[in-house]
């Protein structure tokens, strides 16, 4: 039995090898389109050299019987030499063919290249056939036939069995005319020597295997570029289509929606907790649950444009209207395939392309943005670019846009609340805070500006700004004799990673020459979780060059004993959370109070902002927390505002100002 099944297998080999040799199989479009362009620019050089011989051959022939006289008349030459007009002719509109399709021009008439190229086979082939039959019939060798043979074929270099079939057909055919047809001048019958012939068969046998081999050349060229071409468009990972491969395809695809009358749909599908499923299987199984949504995706979505977007995120261009149903078959299958991690999901955003002058790019864009705003978590939602994501979408492009201008132009400006000393309820320094009043947007919120440029990663850029700006406005105090506070200045962590920011203080306390008691640095405790090791660095070495430097925002998320532990901070500044609800929350007075007995027990000042009642003051107080802030004694306003409200009395500079100078 397994004797038999392994003769099978080798009978399947050798019929699959014959298939392969012969050319039975078919090829991808694109390997048809490289082979015809090869035959194109075969056609261009040998029609070329066609040309330059048929034209030599005319003037030989007008100079040999039109100039003596041995041709009288104009009808006896064109009888004599029309075969030699039909080839030069077809080999000079060929030529033009092939050098305009080069050129990417001819439009439909590009389909026809293999048959124009076939016709121009049958012409040459004619040609060659009745100038040799005229010269074998002489005594002389069929060289015209022979040399038309070559050069036809390898214009035309298609399937080996056709070649095949071709070949044989013309060298058997023309041997059969020769018997047939051949006659001297006196009119006998000329018969091909024995000799002749085998020499005749072999050039042909010769001239096939060349042809094959040509032919195996291009195709395994054209193979080659195939699969550079298919790695140009095709994700590695999942073999699904990238994002190059659907700009490809939108455009055609998009006009087609239209002249459908159909909207095209840009969706965008995230797996949502990716990242989770990854950390517990790992990336081999990751990979697969990759893969399962390109498959998925793929076959809800069959025939319409879709592409792996990047690292968890697939997007479709559909013209579907039920596209929402469909959306929802992707999460149900991806989802119901894994009941047992329940965190998995899929999040959709979709961007209809109602206005046809809009790109693929643009639609594309949106979409994006639109599934980075579903935040529905309850049940699959898909979340549409609507109005006012376009908002928020036209802000977002702005800000990241007009940042660098509006650093130049001064449009971002420093804002100061003041911080308060609870003893004496004195000024006892700010906290500088960045404003955006550009003069087309108008003032922009924090809210809006700082998440993205930190998304973007350019938070530092606004930040540096900031201080050159605090730096600027305390030594022009200094200068015009002023009233002059400590400012407080933010640092995130992106701060710490994308500049080198102690030496920016460094050069600006050079540059300004400003005493680094002015200056307290404020890091928030979720800076301190990302980069342990570099801001523990940062921390010592501010602390070693003289800065003060305040732990910020505490309480605001999980905030960890262990930053206590693990860092030295000179002030603890209490998040404004612990002061929502303050009347109502029984829990919120102890829990202050406990953080501000830790803070002092662990030598560091305590700071609460979010103050904005008397209650709340009265209570910080009697807890013991040396600072407040909070709209209770203003909101961010210009350092101008402040020297106001001191010289009008609304605020008073505190005793521990002048304790420390």
């Amino acid at each position: 039995m397994s004797e038999q099944m392994g003769e099978n297998s080798k009978k399947q080999g050798i019929g699959e090898l014959l298939k392969q040799a012969l050319g039975f199989y078919k090829n991808p479009e694109y390997i048809e389109d490289c082979l015809r362009e090869a035959d194109v620019r075969s056609s261009i050089i040998l029609t070329a050299a066609v040309i330059g011989m048929e034209i030599w051959m005319l003037i030989r022939y007008c100079l040999k019987y039109v100039l003596t006289g041995r041709c009288a008349t104009l009808g006896i030459f064109f009888k004599y030499t029309y075969t030699y007009w039909i080839l030069l002719i077809s080999s000079i509109l060929l030529l033009y063919y092939g050098v305009q399709y080069m050129k990417g021009k001819m439009g439909v008439l590009r389909k026809f290249s293999r048959a124009l190229i076939f016709l121009y086979f049958l012409i040459g082939i004619n040609f060659g056939i009745r100038t040799s039959l005229k010269d074998f019939s002489r005594g002389k060798m069929i060289i015209c036939f022979l040399s038309m043979s070559m050069y036809v074929t390898f214009i035309f270099v298609v399937r080996p069995y056709i070649s095949l079939f071709l070949m044989g057909l013309s060298g058997v055919g023309f041997i059969w005319l020769i018997d047939m047809y051949a006659v001297d001048k006196e009119g006998n019958h000329v018969v091909m020597e024995s000799g002749d012939l085998i020499n005749y068969i072999t050039f042909f046998i010769i001239l096939t295997v060349l042809y094959m081999t040509i032919y195996f050349q291009r195709y395994s060229d054209a193979q080659k570029e195939y699969k550079l071409m298919l790695a140009s468009i095709t994700d590695d990972l999942t073999g699904a289509p990238n994002m190059m491969r659907l700009e490809e395809l939108s455009g055609k695809y998009i006009d087609e929606c239209y002249e459908d009358v159909r909207i095209p749909t840009y969706l965008v599908f995230n797996i949502k907790n990716f990242q989770t499923f990854n950390d517990r299987f790992g990336h081999k199984k990751g990979d697969d649950l990759l893969r399962e949504m390109a498959k998925i995706i793929s076959d809800v979505f069959r025939g319409e444009p879709y592409a792996r977007h990047s690292a968890d995120k697939f997007m479709v261009l559909t013209g579907c209207e039920n596209y929402e149903e469909k959306a929802k078959i992707v999460r149900d299958r991806l989802v119901n395939a894994h009941p047992n991690e329940t965190y998995i999901d899929v999040t959709v955003g979709a961007y209809s392309l109602r206005n046809s002058h809009f790109g693929p790019q643009h639609a594309m864009d949106r979409a994006r943005y639109a599934m980075k705003l579903n935040k529905n978590t309850e049940e699959f939602h898909i979340a549409e670019y609507d109005d006012k994501c376009r908002e928020s979408y036209e802000i977002r492009h702005f800000i990241l846009n007009s940042l660098e201008n509006a650093v130049k132009n001064g449009y971002i400006k420093a804002f100061y609340q003041p911080v308060m000393d609870a003893e004496d309820g004195g000024i006892c320094g700010c906290e500088a805070l960045a404003r955006w009043i550009d003069p087309e947007m108008g003032f922009l919120s924090p809210g809006q500006f700082i998440p993205i440029l930190e998304e973007s990663r350019q938070i530092h850029k606004l930040d540096k700004c900031i201080y050159e700006s605090v730096f600027k406005r305390l030594r022009e105090s200094m200068d015009a004799g002023l009233p002059v506070f400590p400012v407080s200045l933010n640092f995130s962590r992106l701060d710490f990673e994308l500049m080198d920011a102690v030496d920016e203080l460094e050069q600006l306390i050079k540059k300004y020459d400003i005493p680094k008691h002015f200056i307290h640095v404020e890091i928030t405790e979720s800076a301190l979780t990302e980069d342990e090791a570099g801001l523990h660095k940062a921390v010592d070495e501010l602390h070693e060059k003289g800065y003060v430097v305040w732990l910020d925002d505490f309480g605001s998320g999980y905030s960890s004993m262990n930053v206590l532990k693990d860092f030295n901070f000179d002030l603890l500044k209490i998040d404004m959370v612990f002061l929502k609800g303050f009347a109502g929350n029984a829990n919120s007075k102890p829990i202050i109070k406990t953080i501000i007995q830790l803070a002092n027990r662990l030598h560091m000042e305590t700071l609460t902002e979010g103050v904005e009642t008397g209650e709340a003051v009265e209570f910080l107080k009697e807890a013991g927390c040396e600072r407040l802030q909070g709209y209770y004694y203003g909101k961010p306003q210009t350092y101008e505002e402040i020297l106001e409200k001191i010289n009008n009395g609304t605020y008073k500079l505190s005793e521990s100002l002048k304790k420390s100078e």
